[in-house]
């Protein structure tokens, strides 16, 4: 077995630095250990102990999260882990398990005062190890709480994706069965005898309706009375498909007096076969209208997705309007929205200037802010949420609030605290509110609560130059 001495501990990176003399106080004054494999060094929950120096071997990271054990990192010969100076934890917040045989050794938790006091070179190193320990772990959880935000949002965002592209497929379907009806009109119009000034202000007539952008929005009751009218007309004239066409005609707002328009240009003999043939290409014009509708929403989510994870941006601060991403968030949250039975006010002050900040990160602030505030009004089956803006001199405020049933007085105090959850099992992770403090102390701003029965109120302030 390798014997510990200066020369292996001058080895590991973070000591290479360190006196000869502190790191054998250090070797005399450790315990010395092997590990079998899959034996814990360090428990989830117990309290935290160390530091401990990997002569040789791999050290497991793992912790349990909604009953699943999620592996995160190794530490490897070389490595440092456990307690280090000045350290705030007191329990471990991991696992460490053994890969295969782990020779380390443990300096006691309990004389880490004597090592600040009177070995400087050695401390300043761990507590360097430290410092990088904590920056490597910040990251890495600001990365897993943003995938885990954009996993709040993927099925929200895949049934919203679903119904446009659905609509396309059932409507290029529609397409290709009326398409194949054609022959048949065709048939009719190609024996129909129309001068070139009547068929040219048939189409005048007919391009001119299709081109009004303002169809009149029919009430139920206004369409069905509309549809009754024309099928009268048509049928008084002796127009074949009456009733079809009519729903066809009142959709593109036609009214008697567009009918009674073409009816002056064609010979009466043939008023059935061009109205049937109008009809028709008014099919075809209300299937495509709806495959390009569908696809324009489709390209909507694509770039709100884009823009909520900034996917096409570097990663420094830039100006850029604050509401577009909240709107893209709420866009990415809709259908969590709608299911909810939520009313969304907006009321954001225009006049705000661009921000100076770090746009995806931001994003992810609003996303957990109003994830939290749909799912604090899940209970009472309804809710309004209000999403407000504000100038405050050179700040920006943001406020995201709800009518649920409000923050308990006993837990307020802990909402920010990492993995404080009061999630059932599954839906949190407790490291929301504390990646969102954490990104806007990142901006040098301030996040508030006000909560009681019915309002709760999240108040996000930071500087608008960044």
């Amino acid at each position: 077995m390798q014997a510990v001495t200066t020369t292996v501990l001058k080895a590991f990176d973070a000591l290479k630095n360190v006196p000869d003399e502190e790191l054998q106080w250090l070797i005399d004054n450790s315990e010395e250990y092997r590990l079998r494999d899959g034996e814990y060094l360090t428990v989830q929950g117990q309290p935290l102990t160390g530091p401990h120096f990997i002569i040789k071997g791999s050290l497991q990271l793992s912790f349990i999260q909604n009953g699943a054990r999620r592996g995160i990192a190794a530490f490897n010969t070389g490595d440092i882990t456990g307690y280090l100076p000045y350290s705030r934890a007191i329990n471990a917040t991991v696992n460490s398990q053994a890969i295969g045989e782990l020779h380390l050794i443990s300096f006691p938790t309990e004389r880490i005062k004597e090592m600040i006091k009177d070995h400087f070179e050695l401390t300043q190193a761990l507590v360097h190890v430290m410092s990088n320990r904590v920056r490597e772990f910040t990251a890495l959880q600001q990365q897993n709480e943003k995938m885990m935000a954009l996993g709040k949002l993927s099925a929200g965002l895949a049934h919203e994706l679903n119904n446009p592209a659905s609509a396309i497929v059932r409507d290029s379907v529609s397409l290709i069965e009326h398409l194949r009806m054609e022959p048949q009109t065709f048939k009719k119009v190609i024996a129909i005898q129309m001068d070139s000034a009547q068929v040219d202000a048939v189409n005048d007539e007919l391009f001119r309706l299709l081109a009004l952008k303002d169809r009149p929005r029919l009430t139920l009751k206004e369409k069905t009375k509309r549809e009754e009218e024309l099928t009268v007309w048509l049928e008084g004239h002796g127009i074949e498909n009456s009733f079809e066409i009519a729903e066809t005609f009142v959709d593109f707002g036609f009214a008697t007096d567009n009918l009674e328009t073409f009816c002056n240009h064609i010979p009466s003999n043939y008023c059935s076969p061009v109205f049937n043939w109008i009809n028709n290409l008014l099919i075809t014009e209300r299937l495509v209208e709806d495959m390009q509708e569908s696809s324009r929403r489709i390209a909507g989510l694509v770039t709100s997705v884009k823009n909520f994870t900034h996917m096409d941006r570097g990663v420094d601060k830039q100006y850029a309007d604050i509401h577009i991403g909240i709107r893209n968030t709420l866009t990415m949250l809709g259908y969590k929205i709608k299911k909810g039975n939520i009313t969304l006010v907006e009321d954001y002050d225009e006049t705000l200037p661009p921000v100076n900040a770090l746009i995806g990160e931001l994003n992810q602030v609003w996303t957990n802010l109003i994830d939290n505030a749909l799912d604090a009004m899940e209970t009472n089956g309804k809710g309004t949420l209000t999403i407000k803006t504000e100038k405050s001199r050179e700040f920006v405020n943001v406020f995201v609030i709800d009518d649920g049933p409000g923050i308990p007085a006993d837990i307020k105090p802990r909402i920010f605290d990492p993995f404080f959850t009061t999630k059932e099992m599954g839906k949190g992770t407790g490291m929301g509110l504390e990646v969102v403090q954490r990104i806007v102390h990142q901006h040098n701003g301030s996040i508030k609560v006000k909560s009681e029965p019915g309002h709760t109120e999240f108040i996000v302030c930071f500087p608008i130059d960044g």
